[in-house]
């Protein structure tokens, strides 16, 4: 009897917490759809979760872009192949890595510190205060966190997907003499335009879960600064579950099982 109460126990408390960000998402969303915005948030909320992330996000897709490369180059040029290099780099950047690293890396800073953030403020009883006022807490702190994030992420792909490819065509040419121009043709004819785009719409889905992952675990914080630790460390570890997940699904929906175009 005990399995089936642990088991009716997590599918309850699965439930909850799905229903519970749910709830939040429609609710930010309703007053996206108003237009009842701070502006002024917002745009402090951009340069916190966007601009100030640039830094680590183009050191991760650097270093990654010269991975692959490192991995790649000297084998393929053994086998006569140095051609594919550049368009293996620019192909794996665009579609998976460019657009999962840089949100698990800003789901690693910025989702721990709204988290953090979020959960200081219920613990300092600063939320109650809001409710007090008449001001809903989630159209003062949740939706111009939503609205930057959405907006600043895909960005912020494009900046790792030019800097992954750069990085590599760097590597090709000082580890296995691949000529620039023989990896930006390579790069260009084996990636496309809509493989970027559809690496900002994977952006976008992303940041929602970043934000509204962050931001719900930051609601929930009980038990003081014990808690406030406990839920930044639920809000990156379940953020960066859902991102490979939704990537999965995100991949099968616009690339199709076989990747084609």
């Amino acid at each position: 009897m005990k399995v089936f109460d642990d088991v009716g126990r997590g599918t309850t408390g699965f439930a909850e917490y799905a229903g519970g960000v749910a709830t939040l998402f429609a609710e930010s969303t309703s007053f996206i759809c108003r237009l009842r915005i701070r502006l002024a948030e917002t745009v402090a909320q951009a340069y916190f979760l966007g601009v100030q992330s640039v830094g680590i996000v183009l050191l991760t897709s650097l270093f990654t872009g010269m991975v692959i490369t490192l991995e790649s180059a000297n084998q393929a040029k053994s086998y006569g192949a140095s051609s594919l290099v550049g368009g293996a780099v620019a192909y794996v950047s665009s579609r998976e890595l460019g657009p999962m690293l840089t949100a698990v890396v800003v789901a690693g800073r910025a989702g721990a510190a709204m988290a953090a953030e979020l959960g200081s403020m219920v613990v300092t009883e600063q939320i109650e205060a809001l409710e007090a006022l008449g001001l809903s807490p989630v159209r003062m702190l949740v939706v111009p966190r939503l609205v930057a994030m959405v907006c600043t992420l895909p960005l912020l792909v494009i900046l790792a997907d030019i800097v992954s490819i750069f990085g590599g065509m760097y590597l090709a040419r000082e580890a296995a003499g691949i000529s620039y121009d023989s990896f930006l043709t390579s790069a260009r004819q084996f990636s496309f335009f809509g493989d970027y785009l559809k690496g900002m719409v994977k952006a976008v889905f992303f940041g929602i879960i970043i934000v509204v992952i962050a931001c719900y675990q930051g609601f929930g914080v009980r038990g003081g600064a014990a808690g406030v630790g406990k839920a930044t460390t639920g809000a990156v570890v379940t953020a960066i579950i859902l991102i490979f997940i939704t990537n999965f699904f995100l991949s099968i929906v616009l690339y199709g099982t076989t990747g084609a175009q």
